[in-house]
């Protein structure tokens, strides 16, 4: 297999990972980012209030980008195995 494949091939999976997780990471950075201002304005600094809408939005987005990430990946493995004859020339 020529090295040019085998990295095609990583590099494809990377970008497939990161388009996936772009959701949940975005929503947590925005949400952690919100809750640190409202922090510092209020003066509150309390570690437990971060965590628990982080958690309650990065859930929420996996909720509603599910299906999405479900149809890029199967888009990604039906791509990946049809050109497994192509990749064992």
């Amino acid at each position: 297999m020529p090295v040019e494949t085998v990295i095609e091939l990583v590099t494809d999976a990377v970008q497939v990972a990161l388009l996936i997780s772009a959701p949940m990471l975005l929503t947590a950075l925005i949400v952690g980012i919100l809750i640190s201002l409202f922090q510092s304005v209020t003066q509150i600094q309390e570690m437990t209030l971060t965590f628990i809408p982080k958690i309650l939005a990065t859930f929420l987005a996996l909720i509603l980008t599910l299906p999405w990430m479900i149809q890029t990946l199967m888009d990604y493995f039906n791509r990946l195995f049809f050109a497994i004859p192509a990749i064992l020339r």
